[in-house]
């Protein structure tokens, strides 16, 4: 199974998310914004991250680009979890380096099938 950083300022979507992903047998690890989310990613070099999208101080995008243009974690997965569903978000959440998107609120089915898909 995975190694999984999921970053979520709502503690009751982390810990949701944590629960579900736990339950598919991954190994998770949590952070509550952006900027330890980083830190994280930094020190644990997860398989994915599952990065909220709106949080506060570096919001998910930035934290995304951030990730993607450091050499030693580029080559980390990034799932955008956002409660963003207009026309053209999901183009902007591409563009920043996100390698998927899963929208807010999601299934359990939906969840494991996203990082099953960015794994492949």
């Amino acid at each position: 199974m995975a190694r999984l950083l999921v970053v979520e300022d709502n503690p009751q979507n982390l810990k949701l998310a944590q629960l579900l992903l736990q339950r598919a047998g991954h190994t998770v690890f949590t952070a509550v914004d952006g900027e330890s989310g980083l830190v994280q990613a930094r020190a644990e070099h997860p398989d994915v991250v599952l990065m909220d999208v709106q949080m506060p101080g570096i919001d998910g995008l930035a934290a995304t680009r951030l990730l993607k243009g450091d050499a030693s974690t580029a080559g980390i997965k990034v799932v955008a979890l956002t409660a963003l569903a207009m026309k053209g978000d999901a183009e902007r959440i591409l563009a920043a380096g996100c390698d998927a998107y899963l929208a807010k609120p999601f299934q359990y089915s939906e969840l494991v099938a996203v990082v099953d898909k960015v794994m492949a």
